[in-house]
């Protein structure tokens, strides 16, 4: 009989052999991508013995035809009361509503880290030389920054309202045109996803931690994120950790943690990549890494993403890229970011074995050079699949 995931007091979570797990097919390729990766997950699952019972939840396009709502708050209900669950890609919904779907589920359930891991996989191309030196983790602020949505639009009542508080309350000039937006950072924010950053580097033994910021212009959001970070680090993980100055770079044994301004960090994890393993980050900044490291090592198609609030114990897993309505139903589209986001998603409920079984069957699937077209168009001697052949390949590797 399929049970419930549990939070426990220590902050671990209670996961039964057959749990049962809200899932959003996803929008376009969504009726594609979902069932090829449903397969592989079900598969792995059960060689250790294992089940998932499936409890389908509706947002975007499918949720709006069949109930009215582009998120429904059954959905959000069920999340909550399931803890875990996973998503395919979702539309953006078009003349109001929401400005992004995947950012409201983010903003409502708190799920403040976006978790972002970018490693190769032998045998997918790759624009860049030595795409075996990048394996970073990415930890993304998920519900401050610009976001949070905070602005009005040029020439409107609002917008003239805020133009007039800024010039009474700080001499603060205004274009009479500009639009203005409000970027929130509190320590609040910035201090629980560093922890969960410092946590994550030492239970997996990473030796390197940055916090990638633009603090030497934006001072007071930005900066501080900075500063609240390496205060963490002295408050809480000195036992463990060591700042660039408090260390001259050398940390012996304990963890190395250093800033890296934001473009700076745009250019050194391309030349540099084996030099970052852990990244802590705002939302903007995060967004932009996230997709320019992902290109290095494949693109999007193969990158996985997880949003996690660590201290309520819920975590949304989700595909990264869009859903590419015109090849929807195709049965075409490398499903490999939803699959590897259950399998960070078995990773977090503590099945490691098969979330490592998975991670093998995919990397020898493409190294046999069976793979969906995206790859197939960039590889010598490859033999294309589809979105369901693929999955099955992976299935015949575990």
């Amino acid at each position: 009989m399929a049970d419930k995931i549990s939070m426990n007091s220590d902050g671990t979570l209670t996961v039964p052999d057959n749990p049962i797990i809200p899932f959003i097919e996803g929008d376009g390729i969504g009726i594609d991508i979902w069932p090829a990766a449903r397969s592989v997950l079900d598969a792995a699952a059960a060689k250790h013995g294992k089940s998932i019972e499936w409890l389908e939840v509706l947002a975007g396009e499918k949720a709006f035809n069949e109930t009215g709502e582009w998120l429904p708050q059954d959905t959000i209900d069920k999340f909550n009361e399931y803890l875990i669950g996973i998503k395919g890609p979702l539309t953006t919904p078009i003349g109001g509503g929401f400005r992004s779907l995947n950012v409201a589920i983010r903003q409502i359930m708190d799920l403040y880290v976006c978790l972002r891991p970018v490693r190769w996989f032998q045998g997918v191309p790759s624009p860049v030389k030595h795409p075996e030196l990048v394996d970073m983790v990415i930890f993304r602020e998920n519900t401050e920054d610009i976001y949070a949505g905070l602005e009005v639009e040029a020439g409107t009542p609002e917008a003239e309202k805020m133009r007039g508080l800024l010039l009474d309350a700080f001499g603060w000039e205004l274009a009479e045109d500009a639009g203005i937006g409000v970027k929130p950072i509190s320590k609040t924010g910035s201090q629980r996803l560093q922890r969960a950053a410092m946590n994550y580097a030492v239970k997996h033994g990473r030796t390197r931690v940055n916090w990638v910021h633009k603090g030497n212009i934006m001072k007071f959001t930005e900066g501080a994120f900075n500063n609240w970070g390496y205060d963490l680090v002295k408050e809480e993980f000195s036992d463990v950790a060591v700042s660039w100055e408090d260390s001259g770079g050398d940390a012996g044994d304990k963890i190395l943690v250093q800033d890296t301004i934001a473009d700076i960090a745009l250019q050194q994890v391309l030349t540099r990549p084996a030099e970052f393993q852990v990244i802590a980050t705002m939302n903007l900044n995060g967004d932009y890494l996230s997709d320019a490291l992902a290109a290095q090592v494949g693109g999007i198609g193969i990158a996985p993403g997880a949003n996690i609030n660590y201290v309520t114990g819920h975590g949304v897993f989700e595909a990264t890229h869009g859903t590419a309505p015109k090849y929807a139903g195709q049965d075409k589209v490398n499903p490999s970011s939803v699959l590897l986001s259950g399998v960070l998603m078995f990773e977090h409920l503590g099945w490691t074995e098969a979330a490592a079984d998975i991670t093998r069957a995919l990397e020898a699937t493409i190294g046999d050079k069976v793979v969906t077209y995206d790859f197939a168009r960039m590889m010598d001697g490859a033999t294309e699949v589809k979105s369901s052949e693929f999955a099955s390949a992976i299935v015949d590797r575990l």
